[in-house]
């Protein structure tokens, strides 16, 4: 599986999901979104999360699942089960690694293994993981990586399109790959550890919402850390406890995929949050309401808004509502992995996640 064709599917409502195998790293990046690091122990009940996963269906199921963490690969053992039990209803899988391992002379068998089960292999990188897994050592895992036949990638961040680290290392990445590497390029945002310092994300003026300003990380299911399945990917949602009632999907331990889907599908609040954002609808059918503090907060706040709850159950349910979901998601789509993250990335290396380059190997060999 490309990494393009993983983007690409981003904007559609469920066609991925979001898991969390552990909260638990070897690493303590400076910049770690979760906050993870080498102390963490939460996480998700295994049985748990196999038997989830293994109530897809041929018919009923995700197109692609994403296992991250803390670092999934801690477990080598539940990515490759989950991995093969996921295939077996046609469902792919891609892991993103903080390349811990890739410290030892070889990568070891366990995730060899591991990697060879899934369909698409992306390590991060950027100068905070540069302080603890030397970029030489990262590049050497991938091609290691690569020969089981796995797709790999990397992901690149940085602190925005002028950060002379990531002119640096995508200048590396070419020399080393000659242009067969597809990269992910996004910028560091004010998230776990680096909330303290980094810069916050795009502003979105919460006092004029006229506007629609669709939501685009309400698309994919989040099974969270504790199990709880979320209906937004931004780390604040994942966290915050308790969950607002129209972001709380179910619960691994107690619901399946088909339950899971059919609530994320069906919700009138989520498809107007996808379609015309939290700001619009607060601004149009809750007007007295105070300003709120953020966009994400007029998300989280959209349940106890009782004219926002209705004007949603007039516009978004049934079957029109389900149309204007997929209409607009697949508009989203339509333009490409490429404008997906020109738009919600950092623009500058946006065209990178298309690589291979036209003509190229399929993948880095």
């Amino acid at each position: 599986m490309r990494l393009a064709e993983i983007i690409g599917l981003r904007p559609q409502p469920a066609a991925g999901l979001l898991v969390t195998l552990t909260r638990r790293c070897p690493l303590s990046c400076a910049h770690c979104s979760t906050g993870s690091g080498p102390a963490s122990a939460e996480r998700p009940d295994p049985g748990d999360l196999r038997r989830f996963v293994a109530s897809f269906t041929g018919r009923d199921r995700p197109e692609v699942m994403m296992l991250t963490g803390g670092e999934p690969l801690l477990m080598p053992g539940l990515v490759r089960d989950l991995a093969l039990s996921a295939r077996e209803k046609g469902t792919r899988t891609a892991v993103l690694s903080g390349m811990f391992f890739a410290r030892a002379r070889t990568v070891p068998k366990a995730v060899l293994r591991a990697a060879a089960s899934v369909d698409h292999f992306s390590a991060s990188l950027d100068l905070h993981h540069e302080r603890e897994v030397p970029r030489e050592k990262v590049f050497a895992a991938l091609r290691e990586l690569s020969a089981t036949g796995t797709r790999v990638s990397l992901h690149l961040t940085g602190t925005g399109p002028d950060d002379p680290y990531l002119a640096e290392a995508t200048a590396a990445v070419d020399r080393e790959f000659g242009g067969t590497l597809p990269v992910l390029v996004n910028e560091i945002r004010a998230f776990g550890r680096a909330a303290a310092w980094a810069r916050p994300a795009r502003a979105v003026r919460t006092d004029d919402g006229a506007a629609p300003a669709p939501c685009a990380m309400a698309a994919w299911p989040v099974v969270a850390f504790d199990g709880t399945v979320i209906a937004c990917c931004n780390q604040h949602a994942v966290d915050r406890r308790p969950v607002p009632p129209h972001l709380r999907l179910g619960h691994v331990a107690e619901d399946t995929w088909g339950t899971v889907r059919a609530r994320a599908l069906d919700s009138p609040l989520l498809r107007m949050v996808r379609t015309v954002g939290p700001l619009h609808l607060r601004a149009r059918h809750a007007p007295n309401e105070p300003p709120a503090a953020s966009y994400c907060d007029a998300c989280h706040q959209l349940s106890a808004l009782p004219g926002a709850v209705a004007a949603a159950e007039r516009t978004a349910s049934g079957a029109a509502g389900a149309l204007l979901d997929l209409t607009v998601s697949r508009g989203r789509s339509a333009h490409g992995a490429t404008a997906l993250v020109r738009a919600h990335g950092c623009a500058p290396y946006a065209a990178w996640v298309e690589r291979p380059a036209p003509g190229g190997p399929e993948a880095v060999r």
